[in-house]
């Protein structure tokens, strides 16, 4: 596709899956009670956090993949293995559930059973971007958006978490087999090797590492809050976030299909430039879409979220803060990326471990409020780090010898 349709494309398929997500969680709140919802929240982002950890070992070194051949190869390959990957840890994942009693241990049975469809369809979506077809993707996620509105459209008031997250999980499976049929035609006759992802060295290995320390370790404590405090700690957090999800998947996106499109632009220094300023688009966003949220009336918050509604509310002007700062963190990575991806890892480490002392001195202070501010101020510090980095590279390296080498390249997978 040449640059302007991809761009479109790919912007399309982005909001689309966001859609998705933010409609799954609304669905999932109006059709549940309060302790329902909770319950679906926790596995909701058991789920969120393996989905970031596979799209970090697979699809990010995916798309960093150039050449034809090559391309092909490492799409198949990927996708196998994620396939594969996914159908093992859900298997054991459904397996400890059984052994466990309750209501959130039938759910997480419920996603085990689910896994490989969801987290495969996703591993195509990262294979579309590296083969520069990215409408290909965005007739998957369609597909996928239509299927999950009817699926849980039919679902009665008061469905539990586990039967709430088989309907969600099984709803993907038309577009994980249409994904499959387009991408076998585009990649006849290329090589599937699962080898190299076991190897050490992978880059995917770097890439989890950075994710778990960036994104899973907040959300792992918002799951500790909810054990040691109160579960509807996990629900009022949960529902406030969700309704910055297009936000969250785009930022997410960022990092993850930011690349080959960057890869279009001329050279360095306006790749730079092109990432500040989807910075400022995404925070503006992030701003206008938080005052947006806070002025609507209760009434129609309640049909939003449905009991929720109330918990989350408290705690749109925190959330939405925290996603502004977001906006221009998650750019800076991205910027950091293409100067030098070793000087990532470091900021990754110190400040999310920052974000989760301000989540629980927070809680301490002020409960989930408290919470939601230090969340924030995580966030804001990260965002402060990664540019302030990007400038003093810049600096050292005026002519741009700090990109992202072929080397990094060639090691993918």
């Amino acid at each position: 596709m040449r640059a302007r349709g991809a761009v479109v494309s790919s912007v399309a398929d982005q909001g689309v899956a966001a859609l998705t997500n933010i409609l799954v969680l609304i669905a999932a709140a109006r059709l549940s009670t309060v302790a329902g919802f909770a319950r679906f929240s926790a596995v909701y982002l058991v789920f969120t956090v393996l989905l970031g950890v596979f799209g970090a070992y697979t699809g990010q070194p995916l798309v960093l993949t150039r050449g034809g051949d090559a391309a092909r190869n490492a799409c198949r390959s990927a996708v196998a293995f994620a396939l594969l990957a996914a159908a093992v840890l859900g298997a054991l994942l459904a397996g400890g559930a059984l052994l466990v009693p309750g209501d959130t241990a039938r759910a997480l049975l419920a996603l085990g059973l689910v896994l490989p469809v969801v987290l495969g369809q996703d591993a195509m979506r990262y294979a579309f971007s590296t083969l520069r077809l990215p409408h290909l993707a965005l007739a998957a996620d369609l597909l996928r958006l239509g299927c999950v509105l009817g699926a849980l459209g039919v679902q009665s008031h008061g469905a539990g978490a586990a039967r709430l997250v088989a309907v969600w999980g099984l709803s993907a499976l038309p577009a994980l087999l249409l994904s499959a049929a387009l991408l076998r035609s585009r990649t006849a006759g290329a090589r599937t090797e699962l080898r190299p992802y076991l190897r050490r060295g992978h880059l995917g290995q770097r890439f989890v590492v950075e994710f778990g320390v960036g994104n899973a370790t907040s959300q792992l404590s918002v799951l500790g809050l909810g054990t040691v405090g109160s579960p509807l700690v996990v629900g009022a957090l949960r529902g406030a976030t969700t309704l910055f999800g297009p936000l969250n998947v785009l930022f997410t996106s960022a990092t993850s299909f930011g690349p080959p499109l960057l890869a279009r632009v001329g050279d360095e220094r306006r790749r730079i430039r092109a990432t500040a300023a989807l910075a400022g688009v995404l925070a503006a966003t992030a701003a206008l879409w938080a005052t947006a949220l806070a002025l609507l009336p209760d009434k129609v918050g309640g049909q939003l979220l449905g009991d929720t509604w109330q918990s989350a509310a408290a705690l749109l002007p925190a959330t939405g803060s925290q996603y502004a700062a977001m906006a221009f963190g998650t750019c800076g990575l991205l910027a950091l990326r293409m100067l030098d991806p070793r000087t990532t890892l470091s900021i990754q480490v110190v400040f999310s471990l920052a974000a989760v002392v301000f989540l629980i001195a927070g809680y301490a202070l002020a409960g989930v409020t408290g919470a939601a501010w230090g969340l924030c101020l995580g966030s804001v510090c990260k965002a402060v780090a990664t540019w302030t980095r990007v400038a003093r590279l810049r600096r050292a390296d005026g002519a741009g010898t700090g990109s992202v080498s072929a080397s990094a390249v060639r090691s993918v997978p």
